[in-house]
C-alpha cells in the first residue's frame, strides 16, 4: 500500500495525467445487454467524454475505436432475440459495428455444474476478451491496450455487497465490483439506475426489459427487489453509503493481502505445481486475521479459481493448531499436518514417495534449502526495490524519453548487454504510471502461466517450457520470480529469462521502465 503522501497525491493529481482513453489504436469494446444502464453507456460512449474511472479526465473517444459486444445466453427465446435485434438497430443508428455472440449458457451451467448466473457472467468476459484480441491482432497492436466497458452501476456494487454478506464473504467479498481490473472499465459505478433512467428519458431513448430481472428465485433480483427497498426507506443514501465503504475496504484489503503473501513466502518450504509445504509452527503462531488469509492463498497457487469458504479455511487452522491432523478441502484439495509441517496437495499425492523413502512433507522438514523456496507474491514499488527470499535483487526504475531518440535499438542493445538480467520495457503498456509510479507483482509461475516471448510475435507459450529450454532445473522453477503488471495482471518479465512482447519498447513509447536482477555484491554497481 502507498504512504499517505502517495496515496493522496496520486487522488489529488491523477486527472493530470493520461487516460487510457486515449490510447488512440486501442479498440474500446461496449459490453451492451439492451437494458437500461448498458443502453445508458453506450449513448454516453458515443456523444459524451467519459470518465473511465481510471482516475483521470473524462475523455472523447474516437467512433472508429468503438465495438460494441452483445451475448445472448439463449435463455428467454423469442425475447433475447429482441434484445439482440435492439442492440444491433441502435449500433446501426450511432453508427458503430456491432458483434452479437450466442451461447447456450444453460447447457454451459449443466456441464460445468455452476450456477446460471455465474455461467453467463463467465460466458460474456470470456467473449470480451477473446473480441479484444481478435480486434488488436487486426490493428497490430499490443492486446493489453484494449478497453472493456462494461455497464456496472453503484446499485449493482450495493447488490453484491449485500449478497457476499448474505453469503458470509471476509473482506475481500466486501470490496464488492472494483472499478478497474486489467483490461475491464466499469465508467458507471458512481451512477444509480434511475439515474440512469432519468437520462435516457430526457433524450427520448428507449431500452429493453429483461423479465428475469423482476424474478426474485434469482439472488440479486431478490437483493434488488426485496431488501435494498427495506434499507433505502431508513436511509435513502444507502447505496452511496456501501460503495464508499467498499472503497475503504478495498485499500484495507490490497494492505493486507500484501502483507500475507509477504508472510507466506517466508514460511513456504517447497512448492511445485501440484502442492505446497509450509512451516506448520510458523504458521500456527501467526495471527489468525494473515493465516486465514494466507491459505486463501494457496489454494488460488493450486486452484486457480478456488472458492473456499470460511469452513474450509477453518479447518486448515484447527489441524495446524493441533499440530496433526488432515482438511478435505474442495476439488479433492487437502491439507496434511504432522512433524512440524502442513502438506498442501490433491488426494492421492501427499503421500507419495521421494526418493530416500521419505515422506513428501517430512522431506521438506529435514531438508529445507533456499534452492526450493518459492517466491509467492509481493509488490515492487516503481520506482524501488525488492529482496528475494535467495538474496537477489529485483529493481525497478523509470525514465523519459527524448523526442527522436531510437528507444527500440537501445532497448535492444541493453539486453544483449546485461544478458537477459536486465530490460528495459514500455512503463505504461507494464501498466505504470510515469509520473505517479506504481507497484508490480512479483510471484512464482503458476500453472498454466503463459508469455508471449519477445520476438515470437504474440505467440504464446508456457512458462514451464520456457524454464526448461532455458536450462532451468526442475527442482529450481519455483524460485524464479516472475514480474507481472498486477496481482491479477498477465507476465511482464520472466526476471533473467525472457520478457513479453506486450510490453516491449515501440517507436510510441514516452517512458522506459528499467527491471533488473542481480545478487546482493552487484547493488553498488547497478546504483552508479
Amino acid at each position: 500500500m502507498p504512504s499517505v503522501h502517495t496515496y493522496f497525491n496520486r487522488k489529488n493529481n491523477a486527472q493530470r495525467y493520461k487516460s487510457a482513453g486515449e490510447q488512440v489504436d486501442a479498440p474500446v469494446i461496449v459490453m451492451v445487454s439492451g437494458g437500461a444502464d448498458s443502453t445508458a453507456l453506450l449513448h454516453m460512449v458515443v456523444t459524451e467524454a467519459m470518465n473511465l474511472g481510471d482516475g483521470h479526465i473524462p475523455v472523447q473517444i474516437a467512433k472508429e475505436r468503438i465495438h460494441v459486444l452483445h451475448v445472448n445466453h439463449m435463455l428467454r427465446g423469442k425475447d433475447a432475440d429482441s434484445d439482440a435485434r435492439f442492440v444491433e438497430s441502435t449500433c446501426d443508428s450511432l453508427g458503430v459495428p456491432c458483434t452479437v455472440c450466442c451461447v447456450d449458457v444453460a447447457k454451459l451451467s449443466q456441464k460445468s455444474g455452476t450456477n446460471m448466473e455465474e455461467a453467463g457472467r463467465r460466458v460474456r468476459y470470456d467473449a470480451a476478451q477473446e473480441l479484444a484480441s481478435k480486434l488488436c491482432k487486426k490493428r497490430g497492436i499490443s492486446r493489453q491496450k484494449a478497453i472493456i466497458l462494461t455497464a456496472h452501476t453503484a446499485d449493482d456494487r450495493a447488490e453484491t455487497f449485500m449478497m457476499n454478506v448474505m453469503r458470509g464473504s471476509g473482506m475481500s467479498g466486501l470490496t464488492s465490483i472494483p472499478r478497474h481490473r486489467g483490461l475491464i472499465y466499469r465508467p458507471l459505478l458512481d451512477y444509480t439506475h434511475d439515474q440512469l433512467k432519468a437520462w435516457l428519458l430526457t433524450r427520448g431513448l428507449t431500452w429493453r426489459e429483461d423479465a428475469t430481472n423482476a424474478d426474485t428465485y434469482y439472488l440479486r433480483a431478490y437483493m434488488r427487489h426485496n431488501v435494498l427497498p427495506l434499507l433505502k426507506a431508513r436511509n435513502p443514501l444507502f447505496v452511496q453509503t456501501v460503495c464508499k465503504m467498499a472503497d475503504l475496504i478495498t485499500d484495507e484489503d490490497n494492505y493486507l493481502e500484501a502483507k500475507a503473501a509477504r508472510k507466506l513466502r517466508q514460511i513456504t518450504l517447497r512448492k511445485d505445481e501440484s502442492s505446497l509445504v509450509l512451516d506448520s509452527l510458523k504458521l500456527s503462531s501467526t495471527d489468525v486475521v494473515i493465516a486465514r488469509r494466507m491459505v486463501r492463498i494457496v489454494a488460488r497457487q493450486l486452484i486457480p479459481d478456488a472458492w473456499f469458504e470460511s469452513k474450509h479455511v477453518d479447518a486448515v487452522l484447527e489441524a495446524v493448531s493441533a499440530g496433526v491432523g488432515v482438511a478435505n478441502l474442495p476439488q479433492n484439495l487437502e491439507a496434511r499436518v504432522r512433524l512440524g509441517t502442513v502438506t498442501f496437495s490433491f488426494t492421492g499425492a501427499a503421500n507419495s514417495a521421494t526418493p530416500g523413502g521419505m515422506s513428501a512433507d517430512i522431506t521438506a522438514r529435514v531438508m529445507p534449502s533456499a534452492t526450493t523456496t518459492s517466491v509467492l507474491g509481493e509488490h515492487l514499488s516503481v520506482p524501488g526495490m525488492l529482496e528475494l527470499s535467495d538474496g537477489r535483487v529485483l529493481s525497478a526504475r523509470i525514465f523519459p524519453v527524448e523526442h527522436g531518440f531510437d528507444v527500440v535499438s537501445y532497448a535492444t542493445a541493453h539486453g544483449r548487454e546485461w544478458l537477459g538480467e536486465s530490460v528495459l520495457l514500455d512503463a505504461e503498456a507494464c501498466g505504470v504510471d510515469p509520473t505517479l509510479g506504481g507497484s508490480l507483482w512479483v510471484s512464482s509461475p503458476e500453472p498454466g502461466d503463459t508469455l508471449q516471448p519477445l520476438g515470437m510475435h504474440g505467440q504464446s507459450k508456457k512458462i514451464s517450457d520456457l524454464l526448461g529450454e532455458a536450462g532451468v532445473p526442475v527442482e529450481s522453477r519455483a524460485m524464479m520470480p516472475v514480474v507481472r503488471t498486477n496481482i491479477r495482471g498477465h507476465v511482464a518479465w520472466i526476471a533473467g529469462i525472457r520478457p513479453d512482447e506486450r510490453v516491449k519498447c515501440t517507436q510510441d513509447t514516452k517512458h522506459l521502465l528499467e527491471l533488473s536482477i542481480y545478487s546482493r555484491n552487484q547493488m553498488v554497481e547497478r546504483s552508479q
